[in-house]
């Protein structure tokens, strides 16, 4: 592994998780710790990194070990900022040159930036060195020495007034129900409600208003996103309002995340955030972690648009009520791995698919 260069992303449990996404962990360092078989190596590398454990904050800094030998699989337990990767077919370890496909070894550390591409890569004999270049990392959002931002668009005025007022008032006469992830789960795309967000969401289902959505969406956004990323969007995924509520528990807010990592969400190729009322909460606000700590707010009836790939995360809302509309964009092709991968849902799509500018 070369500096620079992004690293693989997988999936692999953990003692504590059972299937933990390795492209969540954008925004901060990450040690990735190949440990060696052989038991006194292991045990003095896993003897460095323990005395180094105050480093890993988890906000700024988290450590993984990843093992492959069994009996160090039964032992293993995450700790906060210190886990393991649970490797035991070997496939993360050869993708980081750990291990061969003969099967030789070569045990290392490797440093990971918060754009996830490799920072610092040495062996174990470099074990000194690598813990003292984790001593003098700087804060996450410094790391490329210049400020940096995320690739998004920002577009006032795809919404008027009278239209953000027409969406609140249909949130609060329909009612939310509390909004869920979609997660991979074998073969399958499921969703699953639990403490990683924090919102509510109402669907629209009346199609008349959906094609005044619709329109306005074609005339004021579609050239712009064409214009910034040279991508034609055909098709627009759900209707909803969606409401972050300050008085829900820790505030509503959605973990970071990204838009199209399992088989249902696949062909989604931008996502987009309509604020119905900017002016009248605090929090809330997009932020990339990959790209540092600022956070973009769309105006009231204004739009954010990003890739569906980008890490993001929606801010806990500290003071009144978030609401937006949140569409996804794709195109004919994307229309194509969406009608493949349907099987794959565990649920039908509660707001199907309608093309844009048909």
């Amino acid at each position: 592994m070369q500096t620079g260069q992004a690293a693989p992303w997988f999936t692999a449990p953990t003692p504590s998780v059972p299937n933990f996404s390795f492209s969540s962990l954008g925004g901060r360092f990450v040690l990735l710790a190949f440990l060696p078989s052989e038991p006194i190596a292991r045990q003095q590398a896993l003897a460095a990194m323990q005395a180094h454990h105050a480093l890993y904050d988890g906000a700024n800094l988290v450590a993984f070990g990843v093992l492959r030998d069994p009996n160090a699989i039964a032992q293993a337990k995450d700790r906060p900022g210190m886990m393991w990767f649970l490797d035991r077919s070997g496939a993360v370890s050869r993708a980081y040159g750990a291990l061969s496909p003969q099967g030789e070894e070569t045990p290392h550390w490797c440093v990971l930036d918060p754009s996830l591409r490799v920072l610092i890569s040495g062996s174990m004999d470099q074990t000194e060195q690598v813990f003292a270049a984790l001593r003098a990392l700087p804060s996450p959002g410094d790391h490329a020495g210049t400020p940096l931002h995320a690739p998004v668009l920002v577009v006032p005025r795809v919404f008027d007034p009278e239209m953000c007022r027409r969406l609140i008032a249909f949130y609060d006469r329909q009612g939310g129900v509390r909004s869920g992830t979609m997660r991979q789960v074998g073969d399958k795309t499921v969703p699953v409600i639990d403490n990683f967000k924090s919102r509510s969401d109402a669907t629209i289902e009346d199609l008349a208003f959906r094609d005044e959505l619709r329109a306005r969406i074609e005339t004021r956004l579609l050239r712009q996103i064409h214009r910034a990323f040279q991508f034609n969007a055909t098709r627009i995924e759900r209707y909803i309002v969606a409401c972050y509520d300050a008085d829900d528990e820790n505030g509503g807010y959605f973990r970071p995340h990204r838009d199209n990592t399992t088989t249902g969400t696949a062909h989604r190729k931008f996502a987009c955030s309509i604020n119905l009322n900017a002016e009248e909460f605090e929090g809330g606000d997009l932020r990339f972690p990959e790209f540092g700590p600022k956070t973009y707010r769309p105006p009231t009836g204004g739009a954010v648009v990003f890739s569906c790939s980008l890490l993001h995360e929606a801010t806990p809302v500290t003071r009144g009520r978030r609401y937006a509309f949140l569409p996804f964009f794709f195109d004919e092709a994307g229309e194509v791995i969406r009608q493949k991968n349907l099987h794959t849902l565990h649920v039908g799509d509660d707001a199907p698919a309608r093309a844009a500018g048909a």
